[in-house]
């Protein structure tokens, strides 16, 4: 009896150790990359987003969801503070210089025509904000969506969260014939907890024909050119540019409820761009 006891301990100790090399080679290995671009966001606090690396977006339009927020160019809405970028979204009628008149104000910022970067491994660490209605996102689109309009550029939605759900982040590609609600992803569901608590590592691998994504170095999705519909088209071939904002509102997460607390504040740690060696 003993040794049928002993037999089953160091079973159970293989079984162990394959699932720890398994998961150990389902996580990133960064020393196959090098840096090639970052933002640590050391100006001095007050600062607008670095405007050598970042371009703010103003408008409230909608944005192509039904937002309700006016994105500014205010530092009240976006400013570096203690090394983080703040982004905060507030409960103020504002009207814009696109003559719109909104309930809420945030901010949208993207490296556009100063960073764009074909392949590689894009990440940024992020305290999310809480509550119903809002809608922080890390994500990316193709650097020729002026000419080719969108989703024909293509976008790779890195972290996407809806308040409504505070346990859980959404990775996603948009292209041609699968966009909207209609993309390609997945979501990551944390084990305890919820983002808003803390900070978290947000990241995907992309190479020429798949898109790997991360949680806190914990793969979750893989995208690759099977996956498409048939007949649609891998539009992930050219440079992207990276994008970062908190939306209030919209299709997706739904409006603001009596819950909803108000200011509300997207922290980003940093956003760091590698290429593989």
């Amino acid at each position: 009896m003993a040794k049928k006891k002993l037999n089953w301990f160091f079973l159970l100790l293989v079984i162990l150790s394959a699932t720890a090399i398994h998961g150990s080679a389902q996580a990133t290995e960064k020393s196959n990359y090098v840096l090639v671009w970052s933002d640590e966001f050391n100006a001095a606090n007050g600062s607008l987003p670095d405007s050598s690396k970042w371009v703010m977006e103003i408008g409230g339009g909608g944005w192509g969801n039904h937002e309700l927020e006016s994105y500014t160019n205010r530092t009240v809405n976006a400013q570096v503070q203690k090394g983080k970028l703040v982004i905060t979204a507030k409960k103020e009628t504002f009207k814009g210089s696109d003559g719109i008149t909104r309930p809420f104000t945030s901010a949208r910022i993207k490296t556009a025509g100063l960073f764009e970067q074909k392949y590689g491994r894009f990440e940024a660490r992020i305290k999310i904000p809480r509550g119903q209605g809002m809608w922080p996102a890390f994500w990316m689109l193709g650097n020729n969506i002026g000419t080719a309009g969108w989703p024909e550029c293509g976008e790779i939605d890195i972290m996407e969260n809806i308040g409504k759900e505070p346990s859980v982040v959404h990775g996603t590609i948009h292209g041609p014939g699968y966009s909207g609600a209609n993309g390609l992803g997945e979501s990551f569901t944390l084990p305890s907890g919820k983002f808003a608590n803390d900070f978290h590592i947000f990241a995907i691998e992309w190479e020429p024909s798949a898109i790997r994504f991360y949680v806190d170095k914990m793969l979750y999705e893989t995208r690759t050119p099977a996956d498409l519909p048939a007949e649609k088209t891998w539009v992930y071939d050219h440079p992207f540019f990276i994008l970062l904002n908190l939306a209030v509102g919209g299709d997706w997460p739904g409006n603001p409820d009596r819950t909803t607390v108000f200011p509300q504040r997207m922290l980003v740690d940093y956003v760091r761009v590698y290429a593989k060696k």
